[in-house]
C-alpha cells in the first residue's frame, strides 16, 4: 500500500500548489503596495520642494505647475496595477484555510468512501498462494469487500468443495444463483453441495433441482454424475450405469475423470451380476441410432453468434414430452454430422427404441437454455426402425414459444 499513499501524497501535493499561489502572490502584493506608499511619499516631498522655490522666487507660477504636472505623472506611473494588487490581497485567508482543511477533509472523505481494502485485494490476487487455506482466506475477503460479485462466491464455493466443506459451498452456489440466475451449470453444482452436505441422502429438492439443470443443458455433467452416485448409493445400479454412460459420452476423450467414471459403470454391472439378473440387452440390430446432418440456413447468419449454444435432440411423436435424446453443439460447429441413439437416452427407461416414432428438434438458443431459444427447425415423424439414411435438419426459422 507504500504506492498507493505516495501516489496520492504527490496529487495532495498537486493540489495545495494551486491552493498556495494566491499566498505567494499576495506577498508579491505586498510588496507592490509598500512600493506604492514610498512614491506617493516622494511625491508629496517634491511637491514642497516645488512650492518651497516658488516662494523663494527661484520658479514661475508656470514652471511650478509644469514641475506638479511632471510630478503627478511619475506618481500614477509607478503606481499603475496596484488597485489589482490591493483587490489580491483581499482573499490570502480563504486559500490558506483551504489549504488546510482540504487534506483532512479528503482523508476523511476516502476512509468513508475510499476502497483501500479492494486495492490490498487486488495486490494479494496479484501474488501466489502458498496454501489451499490462503486462497480460501482471500476468496473469503474478496466476497466480503464486493457481496454482488457472482464470480467471486462461485470461486469460493468450489474452494469450499475441495476443502470438503459442503454446507459453506452450498450457502456459497445458492448466493451465486441469486446474483447470476439459474443457469444449468449452477443448479448442478448446488445439488452437489447439498446432497453432500445431507450426508448423502437423496430428497425431492435435490432431483428438482437436476431435473432442471438437464432441462436446460441434457448434457450438464455435474448432475448426471451426481444423479449416478444417488442411483449406485440407493443400488439403483441400473440406473447409475444410464447416467453415468451418458456422462462418459459427454466428456471429452482426454478427460482425466473418464477412467474413474467408467469404473464406477463396471462396479454397478459387477453389483448387477450379483443380486440380479442384469435385463437382456438389446442387440446391436435393435438398438435404435439416427444418422443426421444439422445445418444453418445461409440467411441467419447475421443473426447468430459463432458461440450460441444448439442443441439437438428426439422426441417421441406419441409419448412424454421431454426429450428421449439429446446433443449440444455450438454455431461455430455448423454443419455438422451426429447421431442420436439410445446410447443417448435422457433417462434409461426412455430410449428412442421404446418408441415406432419420433421427431428431430434443432434449437439456437444465445442464453444456452435448451427449452427455449431464437431459431430452430424440426424433422418430419420419423420411424426408428429400419433407417440407416442420413437425415438433413435445417435450423431455418423463428423458434416457436
Amino acid at each position: 500500500m507504500i504506492d498507493f499513499w505516495i501516489a496520492a501524497s504527490v496529487l495532495l501535493l498537486a493540489a495545495l500548489a494551486f491552493l498556495l499561489l494566491p499566498i505567494l502572490r499576495g506577498r508579491k502584493a505586498q510588496a507592490e503596495e509598500d512600493r506604492t506608499a514610498l512614491n506617493v511619499a516622494l511625491y508629496q516631498e517634491r511637491l514642497a520642494e516645488l512650492a518651497a522655490q516658488r516662494a523663494a522666487g527661484t520658479l514661475t507660477e508656470e514652471q511650478l505647475e509644469a514641475g506638479r504636472a511632471d510630478a503627478a505623472r511619475e506618481l500614477l506611473d509607478d503606481t499603475e496595477g496596484s488597485d489589482d494588487a490591493r483587490s489580491a490581497r483581499l482573499g490570502r485567508a480563504v486559500p490558506l484555510l483551504a489549504a488546510l482543511l482540504v487534506p483532512l477533509l479528503g482523508y476523511g472523505l476516502y476512509l468513508h468512501w475510499g476502497a483501500s481494502d479492494k486495492v490490498e485485494l487486488a495486490r494479494q490476487f496479484g501474488e501466489q498462494p502458498r496454501s489451499l487455506e490462503e486462497m480460501t482466506v482471500r476468496l473469503e475477503r474478496a466476497v466480503e469487500a464486493q457481496p454482488d460479485s457472482a464470480e467471486g462466491w462461485y470461486f469460493l464455493g468450489r474452494t469450499y468443495m475441495n476443502q470438503e466443506r459442503p454446507a459453506d459451498a452450498a450457502k456459497a452456489f445458492a448466493r451465486v444463483i441469486e446474483l447470476a440466475g439459474r443457469q444449468p451449470e449452477l443448479l448442478g453444482q448446488w445439488a452437489q453441495a447439498q446432497y453432500f452436505a445431507g450426508n448423502r441422502q437423496w430428497t425431492k429438492e435435490l432431483q428438482a433441482l437436476t431435473d432442471e439443470a438437464l432441462r436446460a443443458d441434457p448434457q450438464e455433467v455435474t448432475s448426471l454424475g451426481l444423479l449416478g452416485i444417488a442411483a449406485y448409493e440407493e443400488a439403483r445400479f441400473q440406473d447409475a450405469i444410464g447416467f453415468w454412460e451418458r456422462l462418459v459420452a459427454t466428456l471429452p476423450e482426454e478427460d482425466p475423470s473418464r477412467e474413474a467414471i467408467k469404473g464406477g459403470i463396471a462396479r454397478a454391472r459387477e453389483q448387477l451380476g450379483e443380486t440380479a439378473p442384469a435385463p437382456a440387452a438389446a442387440s446391436e440390430s435393435a438398438a435404435v441410432r439416427l444418422q443426421i446432418e444439422v445445418t444453418l440456413d445461409p440467411s441467419l447468419q447475421d443473426d447468430v453468434r459463432p458461440d450460441d449454444s444448439v442443441f439437438v435432440f428426439a422426441r417421441a411423436v406419441s409419448g412424454p414430452a421431454i426429450p428421449l435424446a439429446a446433443k449440444r453443439l455450438r454455431v461455430a460447429d455448423l454443419p455438422a454430422n451426429i447421431s442420436l441413439g439410445d446410447a443417448d437416452a435422457m433417462m434409461p427407461q426412455l430410449k428412442m427404441s421404446n418408441y415406432p416414432e419420433v421427431k428431430l428438434v434443432a434449437r439456437v438458443s444465445r442464453e444456452g437454455n435448451a427449452t427455449k431459444g431464437e431459431w430452430a427447425g424440426q424433422s418430419e415423424a420419423l420411424k426408428t426402425a429400419g433407417g440407416d439414411k442420413t437425415i438433413r435438419l435445417m435450423i431455418d426459422k423463428p423458434d416457436a414459444p
